[in-house]
């Protein structure tokens, strides 16, 4: 019979368990029509009560078929992240949780499915992280009670207990609240004594019947895996001193005991039983790291752990017998070594490596390795440091493990030469990863061991490692392998052997014949040689043309031994060659155009992105060293790129680099870089056009790249650079992240273009900063940005500043300052705090001192009457005292004195402060002059002739220019107080002494006069 539904809004569906179960049915089904409404409507009923009830009374359904529940159970659990906490919007209602927790137990324990018991037991460690133990105390003691009669539980149940027990202990430990890990540490021991006694007796059965192929024994061994994982992380997690708890003590003896006992066994086994006994010893073997990494005063405290760590050592230096190449010509030949998976010993000889790393961060970093609380945790430290000290780090011990790393661990394995043949891009970037894994990889973490060593065993170390470098070191040894893992050696210990190695003369002597060689496997030397180039350049190298023509030469694809890794391994390292403090432009600069068309034509025949990338940026780092002497060479730079920018898709970091080295273009080649603007243009406004796909990816790198723009480009601006300014203005609303370089690029288009910001788009860009400097009072120097636009606005204007309305934005500032007044009168209960204080209101007079310097009558007209001059003056005054730097201090002094040309009371009646401004700053700008009546701000007549820079930004050019024409410095204050002193003396027609002056204290007087201005 046909079906025929009909679909509505999931609000028009009221949720019960029936319809609920029929909803998941057909969000579990595989008709993608039937999928798709299924899924809308349980999103739809997510925040309904009862819904994550009914959720879990359809995963208890045992008659429902795997697919629902399991559906149900994934919906529960992605919506306790959601909804559990009390605090959540729409949180599931206390009822609903009280039912919930009530079936949780039951639930957990009998499940047969193992994919649901799994889900089920992530949605009890979930609701317990909120829950435990405040509104739920039980929620670890229910399932320990049922492992504390193991004997009388079913295997399932017991599974089932241990499964659920290990993810609230992973839940607990891992919660970011110091109050949720407290609440395990009270729990743990209890656990602890429980689950070890479990622990122990499983392994003694599946001991005693491995030679069984039972069904009973493969279950015993789940049990024990299960077991040792929950008390891993209870014995690192749940206690602060381990060391301290009796427990522990007897669990850590038995876990060195039964590791030994397992890897004894490990040959005898095949098939499952080897699978599940490798996982239990590696259970064993990260117990014992964590413990030395995160309680390592406890780790060394505990007993045998030297020995325990002497044994680890002992099978790593046993690993090591078979982990490299012997013979390059052989290791291409067969699989030794190509198993994708690491084989146990190999993990069992990385945890050995790692356990040696902490031990010596133990003894040589104290500091950032041990947390100790009081006297008793210090003692433990010491003692822990010299037990380490004396019985496992001696001198011996530590050159056997500088030997082994050096001889064994550093040397190629046959898989990594075959995969350098067949994957040489791969191959390389997984190589390149700077060690990143190096708690994955034994050679990684043999690196960072060896480094550990040579730096704190540096005088045991040295003199060996230098002995067998000088051996090899020779063009005559041709043992490639063992010549690249001693070349590792001295690499990684350059900040440490520097001193006793001429390293030019090895470049000179061994490796300029070494890259040359024409023999099989000597494409490793080569690339190790630009390795070994990268890691010591900033450390000791003066032949510089030599490593610049070692490098050019494994660039060249013409050379059959220069294959991808070569030049790939070379195109990164030459990144460090050319950004090292003492790689000079000129020196590179013959190299500069083979090694641009090397490494661009690398970049065409490498696939990944990411070595696209690493390429790229090279070529970035030389535009950025080499500076204007980049030109040449710049269009062939950029005729790349587009490819490249089309090519990338949706890799967005390609795009950054891209737009990154554009940057940098445009900044080395000044004003030469004007014909970039057609290609570089159309990329900013596709970047910042509000609410186009890239704008949160590439925004702040084509804010950068407009902001170079805009620094070299010559006046007078195109019209495709002045079309990009409306796309400032939404970027002001993004706040701090972006505010600061749009600000940047503001100022920097009013110096380019002022008649075009005072003309078109004057009206938008005024309201912009008006509103930016009404919600600014809090941060100073965004607030100090934008007023600095305004002077620079005001000064650029400068007549013309009559025709520009400017009301609005000094509304503003006086509004602000107007509160700064109130608040400065005001003492006591009544006290009011400042709007605006300290370095905004010295912005703000700055703004209105620009504005008197520039028209007067444009600020008489913006500020307003009388009465507000009178307090503003006096708010004025008073803050000058809180103004240290001596160009504002002159700038508020030079506009002051201006309003005397007003001829009005509320400036005379402020002569006396006056006077004491000008005998204070005019002394201070006595001090520093040539001249005893001169001021030392003022530039000498003939600075603006004065030589500069023949290759300084355009924009250098214009603020140049403007701060020469800064009335700062260019009026001499003496001479403007005595003139406009005598005007506003002869304004009054002989009445300025007995109506002004009288009010002056005589002592002000005397100080004034004495400057002998008047």
């Amino acid at each position: 019979m046909p079906s025929f539904s009909i679909e509505v809004p999931g609000e028009a569906n009221p949720l019960t368990e029936n319809l609920l179960v029929h909803t998941l049915r057909s969000a579990s089904s595989s008709d993608p029509q039937q999928i798709q409404t299924g899924t809308k409507q349980l999103q739809s009923w997510e925040r309904s009560p009862g819904y994550y009830k009914h959720l879990q009374s359809a995963y208890l359904d045992r008659r429902l078929p795997l697919e629902l529940r399991y559906l149900a159970v994934i919906q529960l659990k992605n919506g306790i992240d959601k909804y559990w906490r009390k605090t959540a919007t729409n949180a599931v209602s206390n009822d609903d949780k009280t039912v919930i927790r009530s079936r949780l137990l039951d639930s957990g324990l009998h499940e047969s499915d193992d994919r649901l018991a799994l889900q089920n037991a992530l949605v009890i460690a979930k609701i317990a992280r909120f829950e435990y133990p405040n509104d739920w105390p039980d929620a670890l003691s229910g399932f320990v009670q049922t492992i504390r009669n193991a004997s009388q539980t079913p295997p399932l149940q017991l599974a089932r207990a241990l499964l659920i027990l290990l993810h609230l202990v992973k839940e607990l430990s891992t919660g970011r609240l110091q109050r949720t890990r407290r609440n395990l540490q009270a729990a743990t021991p209890e656990i602890v004594h429980v689950l070890g006694g479990l622990y122990g007796d499983t392994v003694a059965y599946w001991q005693r019947s491995l030679t069984e192929t039972s069904e009973d024994v493969s279950t015993t061994m789940k049990l024990s895996l299960l077991a040792i994982k929950v008390l891993r992380r209870l014995l690192v997690s749940g206690y602060e001193q381990p060391n301290r708890n009796q427990d522990v003590v007897v669990l850590w003896s038995a876990t060195q005991q039964q590791l030994s006992a397992f890897i004894r066994m490990g040959p005898t086994l095949t098939g499952d039983a080897k699978a599940l006994l490798d996982k239990n010893m590696l259970q064993l073997a990260k117990l014992h790291h964590e413990m030395a990494r995160e309680h390592p005063a406890a780790f060394a405290l505990l007993p045998n752990s030297v020995d325990l760590a002497m044994s680890y050592w002992s099978l790593a230096k046993d690993y090591g017998q078979s982990f490299g190449s012997r013979d390059v010509a052989t290791a291409a030949i067969g699989t030794d070594g190509d198993l994708d998976e690491k084989t146990t010993t190999e993990k069992l000889a990385l945890r050995g490596l790692l356990i040696l790393r902490a031990c010596v961060k133990m003894v040589h970093n104290p500091a950032s390795t041990f947390k100790y609380r009081t006297p008793e945790d210090k003692e433990e430290k010491i003692a822990a440091t010299e037990l380490l000290r004396q019985h496992l780090l001696s001198q011996t011990f530590i050159q056997e493990v500088m030997e082994v790393v050096v001889t064994r661990f550093f040397v190629f394995r046959p898989s990594d030469l075959r995969e350098w043949e067949e994957e040489p891009e791969e191959w390389e970037k997984r190589e390149e990863g700077d060690g990143e894994d190096w708690e994955f990889s034994i050679r990684s973490c043999s690196e960072k061991l060896f480094l550990d060593l040579a730096i704190n065993y540096k005088e045991v170390l040295v003199q060996p490692l230098l002995q067998v470098f000088y051996s090899v070191a020779t063009p005559e040894n041709e043992d490639v392998l063992f010549k690249d893992s001693v070349y590792t050696a001295i690499g990684l210990a350059a900040p440490v052997v520097h001193g006793q190695l001429d390293f030019d003369a090895f470049i000179r002597d061994v490796l300029v014949a070494e890259v040359q060689k024409q023999k099989p496997g000597f494409n490793i030397l080569r690339r190790r040689a630009a390795i070994l180039l990268g890691q010591w350049i900033s450390v000791k190298i003066t032949e510089r043309p030599l490593v610049y023509q070692i490098f050019q030469h494994l660039l060249s694809k013409d050379d059959p031994l220069n294959d991808q890794v070569v030049r790939v391994t070379a195109g990164r390292q030459f990144t460090k060659i050319v950004d090292d403090w003492d790689t000079k432009a000129d020196e590179l600069l013959p190299y500069t155009d083979v090694m641009l068309t090397r490494l661009m034509h690398l970049i065409e025949e490498v696939d990944l992105t990411e070595t696209k990338m690493a390429l790229l940026n090279t070529i970035s780092v030389i535009v950025e060293r080499m500076e204007h002497r980049i030109s040449p060479f710049a269009q062939r730079i950029v005729s790349m790129l587009p490819a490249l920018w089309e090519a990338s898709g949706e890799e967005h970091l390609m795009k950054q680099a891209i737009l990154t080295i554009l940057a940098r273009l445009v900044n080395a080649m000044k004003a030469e870089s004007q014909p970039l603007h057609g290609m570089v243009i159309p990329i900013i406004k596709g970047a910042v056009q509000p609410g186009s796909d890239t704008e949160v990816y590439l925004l702040e790198d084509a804010m950068d790249l407009w902001a170079a723009i805009l620094v070299q480009t010559a006046q007078p601006a195109s019209d495709e650079v002045l079309q990009l300014v409306p796309y400032l203005f939404p970027i002001y609303e993004f706040g701090s992240e972006h505010l600061r370089k749009a600000l940047e690029i503001t100022e920097s288009y009013v110096l380019l273009a002022p008649n075009h910001m005072l003309g078109e788009v004057r009206v938008p860009l005024f309201a912009a900063l008006t509103t930016l400097v009404s919600t600014l009072k809090p941060k100073p120097e965004a607030n100090g940005m934008v007023c600095n636009i305004v002077e620079v606005i005001i000064r650029a204007a400068g007549t013309s500043i009559d025709h520009i309305d400017l009301s609005a934005f000094t509304r503003t500032l006086v509004e602000g300052l107007r509160g700064s007044w109130v608040a400065h009168c005001t003492t006591g209960p009544l006290a009011k705090d400042s709007p605006v204080d300290g370095i905004v209101e010295t912005d703000y007079f700055a703004v209105l001192a620009r504005l008197i310097l520039a028209s007067l009558g444009s600020f008489t007209a913006a500020v307003g009457d009388d009465a507000t001059m009178k307090w503003l003056l006096e708010e004025w005054f008073s803050h000058l005292e809180n103004i240290g730097d001596p160009s504002r201090r002159k700038l508020m002094c030079l506009a002051l004195t201006k309003l005397l040309e007003t001829n009005q009371p509320f400036i005379l009646l402020n002569l006396q402060s006056l006077m004491t401004m000008w005998t204070d700053v005019i002394t201070e700008l006595r001090e520093g002059a040539e001249d005893a009546n001169g001021d030392s701000l003022v530039y000498a007549n003939n600075i603006s002739e004065a030589p500069h820079d023949a290759l300084e930004a355009p924009e250098d050019a214009r603020r140049r220019l403007l701060t020469h024409g800064d009335e700062v410095h260019t009026v001499n204050l003496p001479d403007f107080v005595r003139s406009t002193l005598r005007q506003a003396i002869a304004a009054c027609g002989g009445s300025f002494e007995q109506d002004w002056l009288v009010n002056v204290d005589k002592e002000v007087v005397n100080s004034f006069t004495q400057l002998g201005i008047m």
